[in-house]
Order: C-alpha cells, then sequence, then structure tokens
C-alpha cells in the first residue's frame, strides 16, 4: 500500500510539474459565522474540491427573525497557494448554491464564495475564513453577504 502511495504521489509530481503536498481528500469541521454549520470538504482533485455545509443561518431577510435550517454545497477551485515552512496558505474560489428557510417554504440561493486557508503542514488541520456573495432567489430576488471563520480535520 505504502509503495501504490508513493508512486502515485510521484505520478502527480510528474504530471503537475511542481510537487503536490501529500493531503488527505476529506475534511471534517466546524464554521462559525453566517451561515453555522458542521462543514464537510472533499477533494475531487489536486486543486479542486466539494464544500457541503449543513446548520443555519439568517439569511432569509431583515423581517424574519430567528434562525432557519440552511445547507449548502459549493464547488471551489484553488489558483494559489502560498508555501511556508510550517504552513500552506491556500486561495479558493468557489460558485454554489444553498438551500434555507423551513421545509414548507424553502428559499434557494446562488453563492460565490473567496476562501483563505491557512493549512498546518505537520498536522491535518486547516483555519480558514471565508466570504461569499449570494443571490438569494426566492420571493423577492436581492443579494446577500456571507462570511465567517472555521476550521477542519483531514482525514
Amino acid at each position: 500500500m505504502r509503495k501504490l502511495l508513493l508512486t502515485a504521489a510521484v505520478l502527480g509530481f510528474v504530471v503537475a510539474g511542481r510537487p503536490a503536498p501529500a493531503r488527505a481528500d476529506f475534511g471534517l469541521g466546524l464554521f462559525l459565522g453566517e451561515p453555522t454549520g458542521l462543514d464537510f470538504k472533499i477533494g475531487l482533485g489536486g486543486r479542486s474540491g466539494l464544500d457541503i455545509l449543513l446548520g443555519f443561518t439568517s439569511i432569509r431577510s431583515a423581517f424574519d427573525a430567528g434562525r432557519v435550517g440552511y445547507g449548502h454545497v459549493t464547488y471551489l477551485v484553488t489558483p494559489v497557494v502560498a508555501q511556508g515552512n510550517a504552513v500552506t496558505v491556500p486561495l479558493r474560489l468557489g460558485i454554489g448554491a444553498a438551500v434555507f428557510g423551513p421545509s414548507d417554504d424553502l428559499g434557494l440561493a446562488i453563492r460565490a464564495p473567496v476562501e483563505l486557508g491557512l493549512r498546518l503542514r505537520r498536522t491535518p488541520l486547516e483555519f480558514y475564513g471565508e466570504i461569499a456573495f449570494a443571490v438569494v432567489l426566492v420571493n423577492d430576488v436581492h443579494s446577500d453577504i456571507q462570511g465567517g471563520v472555521g476550521f477542519r480535520l483531514y482525514f
């Protein structure tokens, strides 16, 4: 198994033309802010991934009190990764969709996040911040800004 992983890493280096860090493909964490929830990140390739968040938000409108259920799926690409001795700093851009609200009155939003991570090299842990522009497509179309900070533990 080790030889297979080593061969795959060497092949990835040769094909990409630059070293790719040996990282796990699945991250589980917590995102705090707007929205707040449990975060799953699934690696799809060397520089792309799928971010899934399940939690709650107050995105509905300024007139609604309280929080409602929320979930989003976002496709992320990583165009830039800064390298440090102890960390890597990936910049991710994404596009996705969000569903929110009570089950009898679901809303839909299209979202475009910008995410900046701080991924530790020796520990499978990443801290990140995100800001996302969202266009809400419910009874009244309006825009919204989402943002917050989070962490992911990679397996």
